[in-house]
């Protein structure tokens, strides 16, 4: 069993270490998700592996003897996690990526929030204690959020960022607006495309011309 005085590895890493598809893939799953090393990433791969390898070993059960309770218990898990949505079927454990598991972290969340400008920028936040889940203050940023809980973050009242001037919060509040505003522009765009095509049409109808877009 080993000394459990004595951390162990939680994880298991890649079998190979030199396989350039996986490495350009963990090359951008580390960028988008803000990941201090590669290790955070492979813990997600772990879950992920030990998650559909107990679905799998479930699936083939059934025909033996059942086990309702542990398959309950495993659904359960993920939909409390919002991996999974209510009501989906053991089948569907089998079709999760680990993004499934990395959306549910803290630092993702923070950034999706609109808490901070990058999943980085929500890594620093998070480990200097500025962040707070429903009025608890959690410095890991691989904690993972149960249901609902994403909407209960909030700044820390003693921390600086509490203040909505501040220059972090002022950042991001230009960047969210400028975003809004480059969306508004598309959009009155499109409408106005439609709406010359339509007109369009409607000369052309009314020459005996048929349109094709």
């Amino acid at each position: 069993m080993g000394d459990p005085r004595k951390s162990h590895k939680k994880y298991k890493g890649p079998s190979h270490p030199w396989q350039r598809e996986r490495l350009e893939v963990e090359k951008v799953l580390v960028k988008e998700y803000g990941l201090k090393t590669k290790t955070e990433l492979w813990k997600s791969v772990s879950e992920l592996r030990r998650v559909n390898g107990q679905a799998k070993k479930l699936i083939g059960d059934r025909g033996l003897h059942q086990q309702p309770a542990e398959e309950k218990q495993l659904m359960d898990r993920l939909v409390r996690y919002t991996i999974l949505e209510s009501g989906t079927q053991l089948e569907d454990v089998l079709g999760l990526d680990v993004k499934a598991f990395l959306n549910r972290r803290l630092q993702t969340q923070v950034h999706k929030q609109g808490l901070s400008s990058s999943p980085t920028q929500a890594r620093q936040f998070i480990i200097h204690g500025h962040i707070l889940v429903n009025g608890q203050k959690i410095n890991v940023p691989s904690f993972m959020l149960q249901r609902g809980q994403e909407f209960q973050l909030t700044f820390h009242p003693h921390s600086s960022l509490a203040q909505e001037d501040h220059p972090e919060r002022m950042k991001e509040k230009k960047r969210v607006e400028a975003v809004a505003e480059q969306k508004r522009i598309k959009d009155e765009e499109k409408a106005e495309a439609k709406k010359e095509l339509e007109e369009l049409k409607k000369v052309e109808k009314e020459v005996g011309l048929e349109v094709t877009e």
